[in-house]
């Protein structure tokens, strides 16, 4: 069986995770069960990035230990992605004893390779990005990335000699130019390494909170560095032999926000190189989202707080609005209008009423059963089509387009109902004709069931149950051929998916 490797960055524990993350995480398990209903293998990974700077002074702030802080807020994560319905095969925290041990192995072999070697940094940090800046990449004397202040400092560190591998770097994006995706952020980790690639600091001597070189006991290994190789130490590499890693590697595809593509196409694969891995496939960043076209912000009210929303409006719509609303790769704009409108038009009122009244029209018209399939079929060149188009959408993380292209069934499914008014039909005696339109709906809605899994897992098995059948997660795409629901499945009453919201 195929492998596929798909993870989310690991989320900094200085915080309770927000939309940004929810986002992130529903991408990653949406492409997850996609790809397994395309017969992949898959291994899907999520996690928390404990040590860094900025957790330290959270949790001073906050009165408790770096531990116990970031106990608490991983707790919060995997309480979220119980309630998005999120499906990973591993969590990991970079606390794990073992992601520890792996990471000291790394650098002792980089550091015996000699290409770790003693100096000194003097120049600006960015404390919320971890990240060391020189003065020509400042932006008005900010942070590049998040905009804020940064510090003037200079410290004994260890350096990675990242420099060394920049000649590679550019045969590898100039050769594949789908590494990076979207392209625009393709050309922007390609500039910042195109010209010039300082070596990379990869140790603090004044942070406590954090993994201890193995060879020097004043000094922390940087972020950057720990962080990263989680996507190894995850899947069993002990960070002295490459074959440790299981044969899930290299990575098929890394999500990541956009503030950190740079650091995952370059600083990465130059990582891996160093220790005799192959690069990922690739690394794909989405966009940020704004909140009723303003900056997200606690202190201004602006934010979402995705508990309150899967409480009011279900977990399933919260994952099919965020990946609905704009494209993939793109900043988006997240306003109560928009989703009220998507929720009410499109969940509740076409999604959600095709498949309650073609269930009770199966109840009222033919005994709650699925009728015989006819000789002659009005959706099916239609459902065929689209189902081919959603998965080449699919493949290209065009999220937005493949729903495009299953709500065209539901909305060819909505207009055959229409056209052919089976009340009318019933009442004129034409029995065979209502069981033609009935047995249509039935398997128009068995393949929208399977297309939509991914994206709203519970509500598809829900439709899939209700249309008398099991386990929407086990049946494959290439099952979603015309003409595969059986004659005779007792089928549910009614059926109401998504209730309309005042």
């Amino acid at each position: 069986m195929k492998k596929f490797y798909v993870t989310t960055p690991i989320y900094y524990t200085n915080g309770p995770p927000h939309l940004g993350h929810a986002y992130t995480t529903i991408a990653a398990d949406v492409i997850a069960r996609f790809k397994k209903i395309q017969g992949f293998d898959v291994f899907f990974l999520t996690g928390t990035d404990e040590h860094c700077q900025k957790v330290e002074k959270a949790a001073k702030e906050a009165g408790k230990t770096p531990i116990q802080f970031v106990n608490e807020i991983v707790q919060q994560y995997k309480e979220l992605w119980v309630e998005l319905d999120i499906e990973y095969d591993k969590f990991i925290r970079t606390t794990d004893s073992y992601h520890e041990k792996a990471v000291q192995n790394i650098f002792q072999q980089m550091y015996d390779a000699g290409l770790i070697y003693k100096g000194k940094y003097e120049g600006w940090y960015c404390v919320p990005c971890e990240t060391f800046l020189t003065d020509s990449q400042l932006v008005n004397g900010k942070c590049p990335d998040c905009g804020r202040d940064v510090k003037r400092e200079q410290e004994e560190s260890y350096f990675f000699k990242l420099s060394t591998y920049r000649k590679k770097l550019q045969k590898l994006f100039e050769e594949n130019k789908q590494f990076v995706q979207p392209n625009s952020r393709w050309h922007e980790a390609y500039n910042f390494f195109k010209d010039e690639l300082r070596d990379l600091s990869v140790s603090r001597k004044n942070v406590k909170w954090g993994i201890p070189v193995p060879f020097d006991k004043e000094h922390v290994i940087y972020v950057w560095l720990d962080a990263l190789f989680n996507y190894l130490t995850a899947i069993e590499y002990d960070g002295k032999n490459p074959k440790s890693a299981n044969n899930f590697w290299p990575a098929d595809v890394h999500l990541v926000g956009k503030e950190i593509a740079k650091f995952h196409a370059v600083y990465w694969p130059a990582m891996l190189w160093a220790v005799g891995l192959k690069e990922p496939k690739q690394v794909y960043a989405h966009g940020w989202w704004t909140i009723e076209g303003d900056k997200m912000s606690k202190s201004k009210g602006n934010y979402v707080e995705p508990h309150a929303v899967i409480a009011k409006y279900g977990c399933d719509a919260f994952r099919y609005f965020l990946l609905r609303e704009n494209t993939f790769g793109e900043d988006g704009d997240y306003s109560q209008k928009s989703f009220d409108a998507r929720y009410n038009g499109e969940l509740a009122d076409e999604f959600g009423n095709l498949a309650n009244r073609t269930l009770v029209m199966l109840n009222r018209y033919c005994n709650g059963k699925v009728p015989p399939k006819p000789k002659t079929s009005k959706l099916q060149k239609t459902v065929e089509e689209k189902v081919k188009l959603y998965e080449d959408k699919m493949e290209a993380y065009q999220f937005n387009r493949a729903l495009e292209e299953t709500w065209s069934i539901i909305k060819e499914a909505n207009k055959l109902v229409n056209d052919s008014e089976p009340w009318k039909l019933a009442k004129e005696g034409k029995q065979k004709e209502v069981e033609n339109v009935m047995y249509e709906l039935c398997e128009s809605l068995r393949i929208t069931a399977v297309l939509l899994y991914p994206f709203m897992p519970s509500s598809s098995e829900r439709l899939y149950n209700a249309l008398g059948l099991k386990e929407v997660k086990k049946i494959k795409l290439k099952q979603c051929k015309w003409g595969e629901i059986k004659e005779g499945k007792q089928t549910a009453e009614k059926l109401v998916l998504f209730p309309k919201i005042q």
